[in-house]
């Protein structure tokens, strides 16, 4: 069984946006593991594997608009299933 259940994958694009506070901010704030924010000042790709996938996408679209938004089921996944 997988601690955290959903692969959550989205790209943000805005202004002045700083991968140090978005990763900053995911670690005090969301439960998960295997986080990437990379990107630069307009554009940042996120990958955070969580239980709320809600959350992110709540706090990602106060920093921009988000798009390409993929959410899997790795425990599906695990199982043979479509994620």
């Amino acid at each position: 069984m997988l601690e955290f259940r959903y692969d959550t994958q989205l790209l943000v694009e805005g202004g002045n946006l700083d991968e140090d506070t978005i990763n900053e901010y995911f670690t005090n704030n969301f439960k998960g593991d295997c986080l990437l924010a990379v990107g630069d000042d307009e554009l940042i790709k996120i990958h955070f594997h969580t239980n709320e996938p809600w959350k992110v996408l709540e706090y990602c679209a106060t920093l921009g608009e988000i798009y390409d938004i993929v959410i899997e089921d790795m425990d599906r996944q695990a199982r043979g299933l479509q994620g």
